[in-house]
């Protein structure tokens, strides 16, 4: 028997990955989480399984699920939305299972941060312009960041941030950080992406939160912040197809050919 933690991805069913719906094809236990797994997710699980919504569930309850399954020597298919290893609230259950003696694995999703970037149709490394992603999320009333990890001091980096679970702190965002990336720093916001009803919001940092509020999202959303999300920004190619940049596969334009004159 195991415990597969499954990334069902960021809503669209057709995004779960081919091994993730094989194993929820076949385990007789399905325990996922219905406020951001959609049905049509579970929907795969066999006619006979155990298919429970955890989202009324405590801890103890999926636990007990759990362990109940791993007496019946039934496999269970816990499944998370995006990637399990991203807020997936995974680490207390998997420290759970190892106390219990259940084994796990970890099937991974497409993430949210993944899936808006195929949405919007951008690139979020552009060469010279971003090179890094942070993903992120602010303090809340439940839990607090680490010392450190703020949007303050990612913002000096002038990377591409992907921020989580914070779409209720539009004006604390735009007060960290449009002094290190300016007012006019393009910012998207994605609600429910993946979803029929998805919503893509575009601004910048000093009108993103009227639009925000006029949409009134105040849940289930990521806010994309950055200098490489402009619709237009001009920049310099990768050096990945340039012919003056040799790698191992591929010499530099001109070289092999006198090599080949030369034999």
């Amino acid at each position: 028997m195991k415990v597969y933690f499954i990334g069902a991805g960021p809503g669209d069913p057709d995004l779960i990955t081919v091994k993730g719906k094989a194993l929820i094809e076949r385990c007789k236990v399905c325990l996922y989480a219905g406020s951001l797994v959609p049905e049509a997710v579970v929907a795969f699980a066999p006619k006979d399984a155990i298919v429970k919504d955890t989202a009324v569930m405590t801890l103890d309850d999926t636990h007990a699920e759990i362990v109940a399954a791993h007496k019946r020597g039934q496999d269970v298919a816990r499944v998370h939305s995006g990637d399990p290893s991203l807020y997936g609230a995974i680490a207390e259950q998997i420290r759970r299972l190892n106390k219990a003696g259940v084994p796990y694995e970890i099937i991974p999703g497409v993430s949210a941060y993944a899936a808006m970037a195929a949405t919007i149709g951008q690139e979020l490394t552009i060469p010279e312009v971003a090179q890094s992603i942070v993903l992120t999320r602010m303090s809340m009333q439940s839990t607090s960041m680490p010392p450190g990890e703020t949007l303050d001091n990612f913002g000096r980096t002038g990377a591409t941030l992907a921020i989580h679970l914070a779409i209720r702190n539009m004006r604390e965002i735009e007060r960290q950080l449009i002094p290190h990336y300016g007012p006019d720093c393009p910012v998207v916001v994605g609600y429910r992406v993946g979803w029929p009803d998805q919503l893509i919001i575009r601004g910048t940092l000093s009108d993103i939160r009227k639009k925000v509020r006029k949409e009134k999202i105040t849940r289930t959303a990521l806010i994309l912040v950055g200098p490489a999300l402009a619709t237009s920004i001009d920049f310099k190619d990768s050096a990945l197809y340039d012919p003056k940049m040799p790698h191992v596969l591929r010499p530099v334009v001109g070289v092999d050919l006198v090599e080949d004159i030369n034999t």
